[in-house]
């Protein structure tokens, strides 16, 4: 599956302060980035060439900071946009994901993805808990959730991303 947000080979990028912003917020939802020197590699692969100098600045000017991860390991988050102003991790890099595992282990029957929406059933009365779990858990991947009795619908924000989320549900909820 392709990332719709990477560059192609030959695709002029803006050097925009702008289409930074976006390619470091885009980056830092997608992969855990644990220094400024990865970051600007990741940058220059993209075809956007930064000064250590203008990457800091530009960190600060997004309110990144360095969160750690399940492993322990630092890594830098950017708050959501939204005015949700939590930084969030990549899936499975969050250390709050730990309260969604072990929801998702006693509460989950099942996650079926379909494009960018993810199913999730789990007992009668047990979806708001697992719904408040997945949210407080922070992570980028997952833009929000509905919660009924006892189904959950989750909005991936990689539009073709349920799939992504509802496997890394199930694994939680196996233990794994």
């Amino acid at each position: 599956m392709t990332d719709p947000h990477a560059q192609g080979a030959g695709q002029a990028v803006p050097h925009t302060r702008t289409a930074r912003h976006r390619r470091i917020v885009d980056i830092l939802g997608r992969q855990p980035v644990r220094s400024q020197s990865q970051l600007a590699k990741l940058l220059a692969d993209d075809g956007l060439s930064v000064t250590q100098a203008t990457l800091s600045r530009d960190l600060d000017e997004l309110g990144a900071v360095k969160i750690r991860t399940n492993d322990g390991e630092l890594i830098y988050a950017v708050p959501s946009e939204g005015g949700f102003r939590v930084p969030q991790a990549p899936l499975g890099e969050s250390v709050k994901e730990e309260r969604m595992r072990r929801l998702a282990g006693e509460l989950l029957i099942s996650a079926e993805a379909s494009a960018n929406l993810v199913v999730v059933r789990t007992p009668p009365g047990a979806a708001q808990f697992l719904a408040s779990a997945i949210d407080q858990a922070e992570v980028y991947d997952i833009l929000g959730t509905l919660a009924g009795d006892d189904t959950v619908v989750l909005i991936s924000r990689d539009p073709a991303g349920g799939q992504k989320v509802a496997d890394h549900l199930l694994r939680l909820a196996q233990g794994e």
